[in-house]
């Protein structure tokens, strides 16, 4: 008995009593009242793992990814009595995958469970993908009781360790009073600023030790600072060499994307008649219909975009980290352009391209600071036609003889003509990615969902259950893929049959590691090491066995048709399309190559 309770007098007692009969009025609380009270109000954090939920939920998360086990166990039974919704998947790489893919689409960090060992181990590859693409992660990892930690106990792992290089911010958390708000600070790190994953590691006496401390709300560290708005001067200067420019072009990154800063970026292109070139992260930042859209540079990108970067006098690049495949030989990139660089992250400034007008801020920010600086738009109409006798003379054209295998550019055309344009595209990554990158006609942001810098074969299916799960109702959601990566992950199929989640996947199937056997035909004098998979299976049938729906095309009547019915499908379908085996991705630019050198054939490499 508390000392209070102890000092009450039997006349305090008595008007407790009355206090007590006064309130049960028709003014005071009913029994229906208290009842939604008890529904609406959050039951009392007892232990660690419980604090570890409500800092999710606190966050304002619906959807986690994840796989159960021994050192997570508290969590997810934590998780239990959350409404929280958690997706079960069949591998934790697909949980990370699918984690990454809901965030980009939402716009908001996507989450994904393991347990510790093999569970955290294998969420490694989708944290380092999320990690080159900028993508807002929290991954929740569960670890050995902190009294075993370094004796290599059972399904030990040195997970932080591990994920240090590969993540923004990296916690093995160690107090049961502060583990929630270590998950709300990373909850917060994954999406501002540059986004990234983040992870926490949970040993298990942590989350089953007992606390009554409730998390913080998802809040950065009073140290961490993100600039958002450019240096004024640098802002007026770069403002000035856009309006003398000659040949100006914009080069849109992801960044555009994540910092939410498409539409700023449409109306300066628009209103200022510059013509715009995306990476390959950046696109669905500017509408590909429009006449001022080049579409992708790089690698594989159009010969239109290629040569608009490499003739340009003045570029404003935007959220991008000019990687390698993007740049070609950094020597010949755009080698007469002065360089307008905006980026949130200084690091990227210079890293790779000098930028000679460096521009640290918010993308939309800093555009809408450019956008008030500009008074006069450039005189441009000759390059302005130039860039449309381009995209005449390298036009994306192919032939599809109806008497020869199915080409792939077609099945991906049907696709987009079968589907609304708001319609979401994960893909994995080989020839088939560059296909869907150059064939689909993307006009939105958050459409387009693929692996770039890490090159994750496999990403597509997770990433298509991550889509649809954050994606609106009446959106569609087509994953393209190749045989080669659906092979990688397609035991998701089983997740998408049981969350009876409505997505199409049409696998491009030339039974090879497609985009390596052009390499070799290429480079290696056409020896085909370990490139051949003719021995893949019947993937409609293999569909059908997860109790999906499965379909097939051979030829070119069948495609129309089969498409339309496995779109129509409620549920999630598989199209086996056996395409032409020989196709080949073009344009190319050989590694390290000039984009202006880019090659139509292979006797052209």
């Amino acid at each position: 008995m508390s000392e209070r309770a102890a000092k009450v007098t039997p006349t305090d007692a008595d008007e407790q009593d009355d206090q007590i009969t006064d309130s049960a009025t028709p003014d005071a609380a009913t029994e229906d009242d208290a009842d939604t009270v008890s529904e609406t109000t959050p039951t009392a954090v007892t232990n660690g793992a419980q604090s570890v939920v409500r800092a999710l939920e606190n966050a304002g998360v619906e959807y986690a990814f994840g796989v159960q086990g021994g050192a997570i166990m508290p969590v997810y039974d934590a998780l239990y009595d959350s409404e929280i919704t958690h997706v079960t998947m069949a591998h934790e790489q697909g949980a990370a995958h699918a984690a990454d893919a809901y965030g980009i689409v939402a716009g908001e960090p996507g989450i994904c469970l393991a347990t510790s060992g093999p569970g955290a181990t294998n969420l490694v590859t989708g944290i380092a993908d999320a990690d080159m693409d900028s993508d807002p992660l929290v991954a929740l990892t569960g670890q050995v009781p902190t009294e075993f930690v370094g004796n290599d106990a059972f399904q030990e792992t040195d997970t932080t360790g591990v994920t240090k290089p590969i993540t923004k911010d990296n916690t093995f958390s160690s107090d049961p009073d502060h583990v929630g708000t270590d998950v709300s600070e990373a909850f917060a790190l994954a999406s501002e600023g540059r986004p990234g994953p983040t992870l926490v590691d949970l040993p298990k006496d942590v989350t089953n030790g007992e606390t009554d401390t409730e998390p913080d709300e998802p809040k950065t560290p009073d140290t961490y600072h993100v600039q958002e708005r450019a240096d004024s001067e640098i802002v007026a200067a770069a403002s000035d060499r856009l309006e003398n420019a000659s040949r100006p072009v914009m080069l849109l990154g992801g960044g555009v994307i994540k910092g939410e800063a498409s539409e700023a970026c449409r109306e300066f292109a628009i209103e200022h008649e510059i013509p715009v070139v995306t990476t390959m992260p950046g696109i669905g930042s500017f509408p590909e219909d429009h006449e001022l859209s080049m579409e992708m540079a790089g690698m594989h990108g159009t010969g239109f975009a290629n040569m608009a970067i490499t003739h340009c006098d003045t570029m404003l690049a935007i959220g991008t980290r000019f990687d390698d495949r993007l740049t070609g030989g950094i020597e010949t990139f755009a080698p007469d352009a002065e360089i307008i660089h905006v980026d949130i992250d200084p690091a990227e400034i210079s890293k790779n391209i000098y930028a000679d007008y460096p521009l640290i801020g918010d993308a939309e920010t800093v555009v809408g600071q450019l956008s008030e600086a500009v008074d006069a738009s450039p005189e441009a109409k000759k390059w302005r036609a130039q860039c449309q006798q381009w995209k005449s003379d390298y036009s994306m054209a192919y032939d599809a003889p109806e008497d020869e295998p199915v080409r792939p550019e077609f099945v991906v055309e049907a696709l987009d003509e079968a589907t609304a344009d708001d319609t979401i595209v994960t893909t994995g990554v080989g020839q088939h990615q560059m296909w869907a990158c150059q064939y689909w006609t993307y006009t939105e942001p958050r459409t387009w969902v693929s692996s770039h810098g890490l090159g994750t074969m496999g990403y597509g299916l997770p990433a298509a259950i991550g889509a649809r799960l954050a994606a609106d109702d009446d959106q569609d959601v087509v994953c393209i893929d190749g045989d080669g990566s659906f092979l990688m992950t397609l035991q998701g199929l089983s997740v998408a049959v049981r969350e009876n989640l409505d997505i199409t996947v049409a696998v491009l199937n030339n039974e090879y590691i497609g985009m390596v056997r052009q390499w070799q035909d290429a480079f290696f004098e056409g020896r085909h090491s370990a490139s051949d998979y003719h021995w893949m299976p019947e993937f409609d049938k293999l569909a059908e066995a997860f109790g999906a729906a499965g379909f097939r095309i051979d030829d070119y009547d069948d495609v129309a048709e089969t498409i339309e019915s496995a779109i129509a499908y409620d549920g999630p379908s598989v199209i086996d399309v056996h395409i032409d085996p020989g196709a080949n991705v073009y344009p190319m630019v050989p590694s390290g190559g000039d984009n202006g050198q880019f090659a139509l054939t292979e006797d052209q490499l």
